[in-house]
């Protein structure tokens, strides 16, 4: 039993003293120094940015498949978000944007609503949408909802019957008493009064 555990610490004290002079022989080599050139990580600027204004009113922005409300809306951006701008068109009024998630990631904002950070290219625009199909009305259809008006008999006009104007004939008296001065006949009167006056004033006396 001793002569085991003798053994065992004298294995314990060889493994100990290894160990001590392979660390030893590792601290004294010199480290290695790379032969070949270690590529550097650079930073690249970033591109132009459109950023969605906050001082707009609506609560998001539509983003269109092209530079016009013709095309169809393909997403919508909050204020304050931040996508790469990749142009602009000719006329700036639109921005050309990266929209992922779409077909060729691209998409259209209204210039108005974004402010750009950088300088954007001018890009061409896509060519403008086809018009889907016109709808037609069917016109036996549209016949079952016209409702025909008759039309309004005016009323008839029925001429007066002729105006007679009645005339008078004046007989011969008539006539010779039209023909007899007024002024006279207002001057006697007034004479007559006259002298009637007087007369009442003298019996009164």
């Amino acid at each position: 039993m001793r002569k085991n555990r003798f053994l065992f610490f004298v294995a314990l004290g060889v493994f100990t003293i290894i160990l001590v002079s392979v660390h030893g022989a590792l601290a004294s080599e010199p480290a290695q120094i790379p032969t070949v050139a270690i590529p550097t990580v650079t930073g690249t600027a970033p591109g132009p940015i459109a950023t969605v204004r906050r001082d707009t009113d609506q609560d998001q922005i539509n983003v269109r498949s092209g530079p016009s409300v013709k095309y169809d809306i393909i997403g919508v951006l909050v204020p304050g978000q931040q996508v790469p701008a990749l142009g602009r068109t000719p006329g700036g009024d639109w921005v050309q944007i990266t929209y992922l998630g779409v077909q060729g990631s691209v998409g259209w904002v209204y210039s108005p609503l974004v402010e750009v950070s950088g300088n954007v290219p001018i890009v061409e625009p896509p060519p403008t949408p086809t018009p889907g199909t016109t709808p037609t009305i069917d016109p036996t259809l549209a016949a079952q909802f016209v409702v025909e008006i008759p039309p309004t008999r005016l009323p008839t006009y029925t001429p007066p019957p002729p105006l007679v104007i009645p005339t008078f004939t004046l007989e011969e008296s008539q006539i010779q008493t039209a023909n007899f001065p007024m002024g006279f006949v207002v001057i006697g009167l007034f004479v007559v009064g006259f002298f009637g006056i007087i007369i009442s004033v003298l019996r009164g006396q």
